[in-house]
């Protein structure tokens, strides 16, 4: 038998007092005073902490007496992520691109309203969904496939040009390239010193594809084997000089292009990432509650993890809900160094 963990008040309180969306859907909230619950993100008025009591779900409240809030429909938080659920196994499910209207009627859901649901669980549209599940599928096919245009089809595109209208965006180069493990592109590297470590810096042409303290080309040949990896020379210079200014004062050129590429939540995390303003931190809940799924604080995390350029990607800008730094792939130091120089700014 499973045993499940007490709320502890004061930490559900603190979360109902900040309006907390990440901890929607985990308790309600039950006010004395007015006979009703609700869930933790709830716009209306705050009642006094002694008139208010925590329950796991609905079901709970409604033994002890309360009502749902017609306002906040706590319940529809589980019937929402139980539609969403269903949603993107069906589009996982499926080899063809589902309508949007076919698709919400599936989940019992009118399709402007599902299509802004989706986007603010997942991050993405349904359709964007679709397309990175497909490029992913491309980019694991064509490692197992001899043939690129048999590795397009059994990735669920209909003919190899709806894979060219975005799958090859997506992978960054032709997949060919890719599946020949980078052939025929050409990454750039150089190490730069910077005040806090060495630094190396390597870019496509399309944008910067690693920035990392404390490492070298090998990790770039593991990644891409058959890739032309060459010192950056002149062709790097003006780009590496961007990123190094960025780390001596954090938050001075947003603009540097990029080269990566995630599954389609670590790409909304990367975006909320990008947007968090210098000297500024968020929490673990609040950024993936800002990339469209609340629940899914452990996902942002591995997402922050996942990140592939220190500082442009702006990781070290998170940190727990307690306060605590949390992880950096780059040491914690330079976690605290950075977020104290955009403090200073």
């Amino acid at each position: 038998m499973t045993i499940a963990t007490p709320i502890d008040p004061d930490a559900a309180w603190a979360a109902f007092d900040a309006r907390d969306r990440a901890q929607d859907g985990r308790f309600v909230v039950a006010v004395a005073t007015t006979g009703i619950y609700c869930k933790p993100s709830c716009p209306a008025r705050h009642p006094k902490r002694e008139n208010v009591a925590f329950y796991r779900d609905g079901a709970e409240a409604r033994a002890a007496g309360y009502r749902a809030c017609r306002r906040c429909k706590p319940d529809d938080v589980a019937r929402d992520r139980v539609a969403v659920a269903a949603a993107v196994a069906r589009i996982a499910a499926s080899e063809a691109a589902i309508p949007l209207d076919e698709l919400a009627a599936a989940v019992g859901y009118a399709p402007h309203h599902f299509h802004r649901l989706f986007k603010r669980a997942t991050g993405v549209t349904p359709a964007a969904y679709a397309r990175g599940l497909r490029a992913a599928r491309v980019g694991e096919a064509l490692r197992a496939e001899d043939s690129v245009t048999a590795a397009i089809y059994e990735a669920g595109y209909a003919a190899p040009s709806r894979f060219y209208d975005d799958g090859a965006r997506r992978l960054g180069m032709s997949p060919s390239a890719w599946a020949r493990g980078g052939a025929g592109v050409t990454i750039r590297w150089t190490i730069a010193d910077t005040s806090l470590g060495q630094l190396m810096i390597a870019a496509t042409d399309k944008g910067l594809c690693r920035v990392a303290f404390d490492e070298d080309p090998l990790a770039l040949a593991r990644q891409f084997p058959a890739a032309e990896i060459v010192a950056g020379g002149e062709a790097l210079a003006g780009l590496a000089a961007r990123v190094v200014a960025e780390v001596e004062t954090p938050g001075r050129d947003p603009d540097l292009p990029l080269d990566v590429r995630g599954t389609a939540f670590q790409e909304a995390v990367w975006q909320v990432l990008r947007t968090i303003p210098p000297g500024e931190t968020r929490s673990y809940g609040e950024l993936a509650a800002a990339a469209g799924s609340p629940g899914a604080v452990r996902a942002a995390g591995s997402a922050c993890g996942a990140n592939r350029v220190a500082v442009v990607i702006p990781c070290h800008r998170v940190q727990r809900g307690d306060g605590s730094p949390g992880g950096y792939a780059w040491g914690l130091a330079r976690k605290a160094a950075l977020q104290a120089r955009e403090r200073e700014r």
